[in-house]
């Protein structure tokens, strides 16, 4: 049975936060890919290298999942991410736009998680 878009995207994801980043990009990334992250150039390598590298130096990163919402051609993933194990971490949003079940377009916004909050919903 073919997985969902909402599961390639969070196998995408996973793959990346344990360091397969050649594996998740050789799995799930379409030749024509493009990024919007406003630290590093548009192109694949270019986010594929930088997630390389953080991954190297955050060998211990956690990825926790909270929601993932589908329409049509767009997986959006909520998340707890953390850098390192004792880091309060950030709450990131990552949106993926797929064609042909290869994700073709990626945005990725984030908040880091305030020690004190006065919002007693928390950020999730």
């Amino acid at each position: 049975m073919k997985n969902s878009l909402k599961e390639k995207a969070v196998s995408f994801l996973k793959l990346v936060a344990t360091g397969e980043v050649r594996e998740a990009y050789h799995r799930y990334i379409d030749p024509n890919f493009r990024h919007h992250n406003p630290f590093f150039r548009g192109d694949a390598d270019s986010l594929m290298h930088a997630m390389e590298e953080n991954s190297i130096k955050n060998p211990h990163k956690i990825l926790d999942v909270k929601r993932v919402i589908e329409d049509g051609n767009i997986v959006a993933v909520h998340s707890h991410v953390k850098q390192k194990q004792d880091d309060l971490g950030g709450a990131v949003v990552h949106i993926f736009r797929f064609q042909n079940d290869l994700i073709v377009e990626l945005w990725d916004v984030g908040q880091a998680i305030p020690e004190n909050s006065p919002n007693e919903n928390g950020v999730f």
